[in-house]
């Protein structure tokens, strides 16, 4: 079976981006087109999307599709509830999709039904999430790539019909990521593979997959994400590490690469492996930091294909300069 290897990246960080890393990939994730305000696709903040042109030339067979929404992103429900401006937006998609050469549309809508992020939401979004995919499926096509990237928590199957989507799109990527986030105050794994001893939270891969697939999205259409940066927790006791220890909310950073020697030094971390969880973590005392490091990404690697799904996709690509976790993706898949 081929696995995919997909990758978002960030505009700003797309010039970084290098032979090596393109031929490590199957799929690149550019992140993000906007929706505008009059309910079209927005790509004022995609400055280097003429550098798609060297990424086929470094790896012809990668595929390259635009992410739309992110975290914040507004203007989907209320677009999406009108067949007027499905329509439309589809349409600018399919027009965007040609200019560019660009291999399909991502949808990462952050979240249907709820407005967590301070986005437009209404309870009809359930069912018009379903009609904007298939919108998009009927304005690009059945050769061009219609995915979509969804929150791991049992709210976004509750709020969405994960069945018919799944006969839509080609895959769906699961964000097995931030599931413990800003609005949680428990230090701990913000995503495992598995779950800590004790631990009753369902904040862990293996609970996503099932959740979605029990959802009705079939196994070889699962995606599972991986995180290239960390969140940290504050103010944890020191018991067992601080690990599952009531703390400030789990904050962004720093990015994998930013775990150097040094830093470790100078902050005084250990680093330690939850072998029950499978997932490594740095403790020195007073602030507890999760991340991935290459062995917790290669189990995650190996529970893919133990299970039949397609592949890891991860967020974010500038976010590892000494490009190990990359490298683990592609050497365990096979890429």
């Amino acid at each position: 079976m081929k696995y995919y290897s997909i990758g978002y990246a960030v505009n700003d960080g797309l010039p970084e981006v290098t032979r090596e890393d393109v031929q490590k990939l199957t799929h690149m994730n550019l992140a993000f087109g906007l929706i505008s305000e009059n309910g079209l696709l927005d790509l004022h903040q995609m400055t280097h999307l003429d550098l798609i042109p060297q990424f086929r030339d470094w790896n012809p067979a990668l595929r390259v599709v635009l992410s739309v929404g992110g975290w914040g992103a507004g203007g989907f429900s209320l677009m999406s509830r009108t067949e007027e401006g499905r329509r439309a937006f589809a349409e600018s998609c399919r027009k965007a999709v040609e200019e560019y050469h660009l291999d399909g549309i991502d949808i990462d809508w952050e979240y249907p039904c709820s407005d967590q992020a301070e986005i437009d939401c209404d309870s009809s979004d359930k069912q018009n999430y379903t009609k904007l995919l298939q919108a998009l499926r009927d304005a690009l096509g059945m050769n061009r790539i219609v995915s979509t990237a969804v929150g791991a928590g049992d709210y976004f199957p509750e709020n969405t019909e994960m069945d018919k989507v799944a006969e839509i799109v080609d895959y769906v990527q699961l964000m097995t990521y931030d599931m413990r986030n800003g609005f949680t105050h428990q230090a701990g794994h913000h995503a495992s593979l598995s779950a800590s001893r004790g631990d009753t939270s369902n904040t862990n891969t293996r609970y996503i997959v099932e959740l979605f697939h029990n959802a009705g999205v079939p196994y070889n259409k699962l995606v599972v994400g991986a995180a290239f940066y960390c969140r940290h927790y504050t103010g944890a006791a020191n018991v067992n590490n601080g690990l599952l220890q009531e703390a400030s909310a789990g904050m962004y950073g720093p990015n994998y690469d930013g775990l150097t020697e040094e830093f470790r030094r100078e902050h005084n971390y250990t680093e330690y492996w939850d072998e029950d969880a499978e997932a490594a973590y740095l403790w020195n005392g007073e602030t507890f930091i999760s991340f991935e490091s290459p062995e917790a990404i290669r189990r995650k690697c190996e529970f893919v294909k133990e299970k039949g799904m397609l592949g890891v996709m991860y967020w974010e690509h500038s976010a590892d300069h000494t490009r190990e976790l990359l490298t683990v993706i592609a050497k365990t898949l096979n890429i």
